[in-house]
């Protein structure tokens, strides 16, 4: 799975925080009122962002509609967890990678993991 740079991270993070999908407009003008993006973004250049992540799978474009707009193929959630267990599964040795997590995660963390396996 394709790393995600500051301005598609930024893009990703609008879009995730909607359940409704966007317009470049509507994105470029959130991204312009965040703290995150602050230099002034032309609809270009959202779009370009959009079409990349498009091809990373990680957005779908309605193009029913003009202008075209955007949402998130899957959750945050549903993406970092892809992306956890990409990462695992590159490591030759999962068990001590899963030590190592394991043994950084806060006690809340763990009771939670703790949880969550004895549920699975």
């Amino acid at each position: 799975m394709a790393s995600l740079g500051e301005l598609e991270r930024s893009v990703m993070d609008q879009l995730w925080s909607t359940s409704e999908a966007s317009t470049a407009n509507e994105l470029r003008d959130r991204l312009a009122q965040s703290e995150v993006q602050s230099k002034d973004l032309a609809v270009t250049t959202v779009l370009t962002v959009l079409s990349r992540l498009e091809k990373k799978g990680l957005v779908e474009r309605e193009r029913g509609t003009r202008p075209h707009r955007y949402r998130a193929v899957s959750t945050r959630e549903d993406h970092t967890a892809r992306l956890m267990h990409e990462a695992l599964g590159t490591a030759p040795d999962r068990e001590a990678v899963l030590a190592r997590f394991i043994g950084s995660v806060t006690e809340a963390e763990a009771a939670t993991l703790r949880r969550l396996l004895a549920r699975g």
